[in-house]
């Protein structure tokens, strides 16, 4: 890595799916060469996939899947649909997603994405409802009858007389599903994801993430599955939160991205790991450079450059740009985060049926399942068989990822791994989902700043943002980068975004703040064919549930 290379590169901060994705647009659009740098062992950022003992796991639950064309072409350019999972026969109707320009592997190919079936559901009061709830008998029977009404009168009130002015998330939840519904399955989960009251948590949190979803809209949505329909020709005709099924790569999430990073530098760019940007030089509002950290040789370096893309999170990237006025300071390095821990289980059965351990009980067919007992911290479980069978080393035993909402150095995160493993294993067996004698093996991996939060400085986010914009060749994209709690996809879209205003040397970002605000990124467009049945509406997106 030569201390003064030419100052057509680019410095991206980050080797995530943002950061990955804007090294290639430049790449292919560009004359700019990319060097991206991360300060983790390898790429993919809470994308990655984690190998324990043959064994691997996903940070999260990564499902393939937008409403936007080129971000799924995008996919399948890099890794095609494995030839095993094309349909057999077709209907004469095109299901999503298999299009004319779909990709298909040639047979024997590794770097695939598999076709999955999309399973979730909800544990509350050791029963299974589904995920997204839907108001179908098995939900009203293990409801009950006086909850179920409950729920509906509950509901009316809210019509009735609205909360305003709409400041909170609940607030915003109550208005648009009722207190009683709100408290049955909004409340709890929600706020054992954030470790703040819902009262605390902006509104517009609940605007991005279910803008739109409303008991009304679910009513109407299963007045119109009445109708004769036929498969979604698009991803965008699809309700984001009710597909049925998704892409997903053969090795996890991470092998995308390592795809991608080794087409980076075969194209000339550079991915460097093990690096930390930890300075920022500028001249006035433009960057001239960066000081880069090789934390293997403990040396540092000074990298020149044209423009910066950061994913790093932004309190870091406002702290080393040195604005002049302090508050803008005290406002970045306050804004909040939400840890997560995750504890990979290996277990040779279950006892699973949410009514109590049954011994050799069959495993779920669920991607994951959200623990929604307030008696258990545990926030949700992954099955991660299901995801993909290749992700485990042996077919016969089960793997599972047990994740956990914390805040770096609380109870749970500095507990040693063997402990929490114990921890986990125990919360496991007293929720009836498997008898802990049947581990055989687990794994701890803990994930800072996982979630950016929406409650405290982010009040103020604004400011930060306008004062950032000022520069016209840095450029935030990303989860962190952004501070705002992206999807995959919407992260990919920002990248491109950005490589866009470098490619034409545009300086307006208006357009880049607003992917996953406009409705074109939401969960709210509503499918015209959704193939399902009973009326659903999403009560996790807003929840932090999912990625």
């Amino acid at each position: 890595m030569a201390d003064s290379p030419p100052s057509n590169d680019v410095v991206i901060i980050g080797a995530g799916p943002a950061g990955l994705t804007a090294a290639l647009e430049l790449q292919r659009r560009t004359r700019l060469r990319p060097i991206v740098f991360e300060a983790g062992t390898q790429v993919g950022g809470i994308s990655k996939t984690v190998e324990y003992r043959g064994n691997r796991m996903d940070l999260g639950g990564h499902r393939f899947f937008s409403k936007s064309d080129w971000v799924v072409n995008w996919w399948q350019q890099i890794m095609p649909i494995a030839a095993e999972c094309l349909p057999e026969s077709g209907d004469g109707a095109v299901h999503w997603p298999f299009t004319a320009a779909t990709h298909v592997a040639p047979p024997g190919s590794d770097e695939t994405l598999l076709v999955r079936q999309r399973l979730s559901r909800i544990l509350y009061q050791r029963k299974f409802y589904d995920y997204p709830i839907s108001l179908s008998t098995r939900t009203l029977r293990n409801l009950g009858a006086y909850p179920s009404l409950a729920i509906g009168a509950s509901y009316a009130w809210a019509r009735v007389r609205r909360r305003s002015p709409e400041a909170t998330l609940e607030d915003f939840l109550i208005n648009r599903f009722g207190e009683r519904l709100y408290r049955t399955f909004f409340k709890s989960y929600t706020e054992k994801v954030w470790g703040v009251p819902c009262d605390e948590i902006s509104a517009e949190w609940g605007a991005q993430r279910i803008k739109g979803l409303s008991i009304s809209k679910a009513l109407a949505h299963a007045a119109r599955a009445m109708l004769p329909r036929r498969a979604p020709a698009r991803a965008a005709d699809v309700e984001t939160s009710l597909i049925e099924r998704f892409l997903y790569p053969r090795l996890g999430p991470g092998q995308m991205w390592e795809v991608v990073a080794r087409r980076v530098e075969q194209g000339g760019g550079a991915v460097h790991l093990r690096h930390k940007v930890v300075g920022i030089r500028r001249d006035a509002r433009h960057v001239v450079g960066v000081d880069v950290h090789d934390l293997e040789q403990d040396t540092v370096r000074h990298i020149a450059c044209a423009n910066i893309i950061s994913t790093m999170p932004v309190g870091d990237l406002v702290g080393q740009l040195q604005p002049e006025a302090t508050s803008i300071v005290a406002i970045a390095s306050a804004l909040p985060h939400r840890d997560f821990m995750t504890a990979g289980l290996l277990l040779k059965g279950l006892g699973a049926t949410g009514q109590g351990a049954r011994a050799n009980a069959p495993m779920p067919a669920d991607n994951w399942i959200y623990v929604q007992e307030e008696d258990v911290s545990l926030g949700r479980i992954q099955i991660f068989n299901n995801w993909s069978p290749h992700l485990v080393r042996d077919p016969a035993t089960i793997w599972l990822g047990l994740e956990y909402f914390c805040a770096e150095g609380d109870r749970l995160w500095t507990l040693p791994d063997g402990a929490f493993l114990d921890f986990a294993a125990t919360e496991l067996e007293k929720i009836g989902f498997a008898d802990r004698r049947d581990v055989l093996d687990g794994t701890v991996v803990r994930v800072p700043k996982a979630y950016p939060a929406y409650f405290g400085q982010y009040l103020q986010m604004q400011r930060v943002r306008d004062w950032l914009d000022e520069f016209d060749n840095v450029f935030a994209i990303g989860r962190n980068g952004m501070h705002r709690y992206n999807n995959q996809d919407h992260s990919m879209l920002a990248a491109r975004e950005a490589v866009d205003c470098i490619a034409s040397g545009r300086r307006e970002r208006a357009a880049l703040w607003a992917i996953n605000t406009e409705e074109d990124y939401h969960e709210q467009r509503e499918s015209r064919t959704q193939a399902h049945t009973g009326t659903r509406w999403d009560l996790g997106r807003g929840a932090g549930r999912g990625q």
